[in-house]
């Protein structure tokens, strides 16, 4: 089968990557920075809320995010969008309160005085990453880029005068990034000229509801997800403390830009297969996704070889006495894998497979849960990240075989232009993917 390459993807992705990487250049410096400013346990303290952000971001994606992009890219007129839109949007409101409150929970166990600061911070970039999510499903991207400039703009300059003037420098960057992250959310409602809408009322429920039967799915992956990708650092943290867990974070945080750069990826492609997979092109899908994890997985591994050099350059008592080269050769182990995965993920979630979704991550978790153990209790924390590193390999081969089957299964009846296919088609009679109202 020839293959065109999409080069409005190209451009779109390009668009949407520009966004993400002045983010990724800002969190890159923010870090550094306050490797230079706080002490291994202040910034083990930061990198783990910079893991709980992550973690909110996962749910946010797998809950309300994902879902919102299919169907509002699905939605045959603008009411039923922004249908959609309040009620993944009222969703996510209700995901991000929680992960704020969990935050700060897990920081006041710590005995830590920003544990509130550190709450509202994951709480707003929580929210603006699925307000950003939902435009790029209206195809509004150059406001979100936009948005994207004000937002990074803001946050050096609030930080900046953080580090500068304040008394608790942990506590006044975790107050400045969440200023940040809701200027960010300002500048995409007045430019879009949109008013923030959410509902608890019963349609808003009903709609929800009629979809949880598969979101449970996500959810449950989203857990199993967050179990087998952030066990490292909080059996780490939880083991030997904050303090011991911080050279790992130092360097893992210069790896954060791959999935920064994964997740607009995962953004600006989803919609476009989904309409594709509507169409039952099938062979096109199948050949974008081959060529894309080629495109990533080198990427990745390129990006890691520049990390390689830039280490030995990088001078902070968090990294005192650490095998920063070690820790990055396994950083690189844990992120190729993750990156080349992107792709067969993003097609079982397109034909709603979320239990496959979540029966992979779950034997992701299981092997990394187990090994990161047995590594943590036999040798130094750094080789923790191997453990870590088998998990995102078991997830990566098993993800790229279902994905496979899924493919096949649907191959030969595309070709004879059978309307009624497998798992895609009987996706189209459940709430999940017809999207109209």
């Amino acid at each position: 089968m020839k293959f065109a390459f999409p080069a409005h993807l190209l451009r779109r992705l390009v668009l949407m990557i520009g966004g993400e990487a002045m983010q990724s250049g800002f969190h890159f410096a923010l870090n550094i920075a306050l490797l230079h400013v706080l002490s291994a346990q202040g910034y083990g303290i930061f990198a783990i809320a910079m893991v709980m952000g992550g973690v909110g971001l996962s749910y946010i994606r797998s809950l309300t995010a994902v879902p919102a992009s299919i169907w509002m890219g699905k939605s045959t007129n603008r009411a039923g969008v922004d249908a959609h839109d309040v009620t993944f949007g009222t969703a996510a409101l209700v995901v991000a309160l929680v992960m704020a409150a969990a935050t700060a929970l897990l920081m006041q166990l710590w005995g830590e005085a920003s544990s509130v600061a550190a709450g509202c911070f994951v709480g707003a970039w929580s929210v603006r990453s699925y307000m950003r999510t939902a435009f790029f499903a209206r195809r509004q991207q150059m406001i979100v880029s936009i948005s994207d400039f004000v937002f990074t703009v803001a946050g050096i300059a609030l930080t900046a005068l953080a580090i500068w003037v304040a008394a608790n420098v942990l506590q006044a960057v975790f107050y400045a990034l969440a200023a940040a992250n809701l200027i960010g959310i300002v500048v995409l409602v007045r430019l879009a000229r949109r008013t923030l809408r959410i509902s608890f009322r019963m349609p808003a429920r009903r709609r929800y509801a009629r979809l949880w039967p598969q979101l449970r799915w996500s959810g449950f992956s989203a857990t199993t997800t967050n179990i087998q990708g952030q066990c490292l650092a909080l059996l780490v943290a939880g083991i030997a403390g904050p303090a011991a867990y911080a050279p790992l974070a130092a360097v893992l945080v210069l790896f954060g830009p791959l999935r920064i750069v994964s997740l607009a990826f995962m953004n600006m492609i989803q919609p476009e297969l989904a309409k594709l997979m509507a169409k039952n092109e099938v062979g096109r899908v199948w050949t974008q996704a081959k060529i894309w994890a080629v495109v990533m997985g080198l990427g990745s591994l390129v990006y890691g070889c520049g990390i390689l050099f830039v280490l030995p350059m990088i001078k902070s008592q968090a990294l005192a006495d650490a095998s920063i080269g070690f820790i990055g050769l396994l950083a690189i182990a844990n992120y190729v894998p993750i990156m080349l995965y992107i792709m067969p993920r993003v097609i079982l979630e397109i034909l709603g497979d979320f239990r496959m979704v979540a029966f992979i991550t779950t034997a992701g978790a299981i092997v990394g849960l187990v090994l990161i153990a047995i590594l943590l209790a036999v040798a130094s924390p750094p080789w923790s990240l191997a453990g870590a590193a088998a998990s995102e390999i078991v997830v990566l081969f098993a993800s790229w075989y279902f994905a496979r089957r899924h493919m096949r299964a649907l191959e030969p009846r595309d070709d004879r232009h059978d309307g009624q296919s497998t798992s895609w088609r009987r996706a189209e009679h459940v709430p999940l993917a017809t999207g109209k109202r």
